[in-house]
């Protein structure tokens, strides 16, 4: 399973993977356009660096989820996860729902707005890009690696083990909301920016598939019930219409 690990205290800010994702996305004609703007993601921009309060600089992407919570909400299968770890979208199954919004814990899938054919746009992991994704081909103070993700979590122990002063002894991916493809460590607390981190291992879809599951037998119900309540209701207005007319009757005689 692929993956990328993400190492926040090498990075720096200097916009150089948001650049490349643009220009190989076909997002911007010259990578300054998103180099040098501090937009938040959008349906012409799918990654972002975020200047945190403690004066770090933050990758936001889509973090690839194990068990997106984006796919099993989407009702056509247009979002759905590669045998290789990636999540993607097509836009011919796409109906425009955007349940797939709704449902996403980090608010990664964004709409295209301001067109008049819009698609639901996100980071795709450059699935079918040779080399891996542009964003970490262009990093040029290796903040990102790619590859398989056991490799990632175990070069992420290494660095916390060797260097225990350096990292908080945590990896954020692991196992929170079922655990990610894009995986980090850092000497700060990312917490205010990982939703589902009350989750522990527990996804998204983990905690929905009950109620998904009930949900068209709980329609059934509540529409038998309506249909049995209608059905009384109406048979009692016709008996109390018939008695009155009976009533009408005796008394005309």
């Amino acid at each position: 399973m692929k993956a990328i690990l993400t190492d926040v205290t090498h990075c720096v800010g200097c916009n150089r993977c948001v650049e490349a994702c643009a220009l190989d996305n076909h997002l911007v004609e010259r990578g300054s356009e998103a180099r040098y703007s501090r937009e938040e993601l959008s349906g012409r921009r799918y990654c972002t660096v975020l200047h945190t309060p403690e004066d770090r600089f933050l990758r936001r992407q889509c973090l690839h989820c194990l068990e997106p919570a984006c796919a099993s909400a989407c009702l056509v299968g247009a979002l759905h996860r590669l045998p290789e770890g990636q999540v993607v979208y097509d836009s011919d199954k796409c109906i425009g729902c955007r349940y797939c919004m709704l449902a996403c814990p980090y608010q990664i899938p964004k709409y295209e707005w301001d067109t008049t054919h819009p698609y639901i746009r996100k980071c795709d992991l450059c699935h079918d890009r040779e080399g891996g994704p542009a964003c970490v081909e262009a990093c040029p103070h290796d903040a990102l690696l790619y590859g398989e993700r056991e490799d990632l979590l175990r070069e992420a122990r290494k660095r916390i083990r060797s260097n225990p002063g350096r990292y908080l002894p945590r990896i954020w991916g692991e196992h929170e909301g079922g655990g990610t493809a894009v995986l980090f460590i850092s000497d700060v607390s990312l917490e205010e920016y990982w939703p589902t981190t009350k989750l522990e291992k527990r996804s998204i879809p983990d905690l929905t598939a009950p109620y998904v599951v009930s949900t068209p037998f709980l329609a059934v119900g509540v529409a038998g019930f309506l249909t049995v309540t209608s059905w009384i209701i109406h048979r009692r207005n016709r008996l109390a219409a018939e008695a009155a007319e009976r009533g009408d009757e005796g008394g005309a005689s």
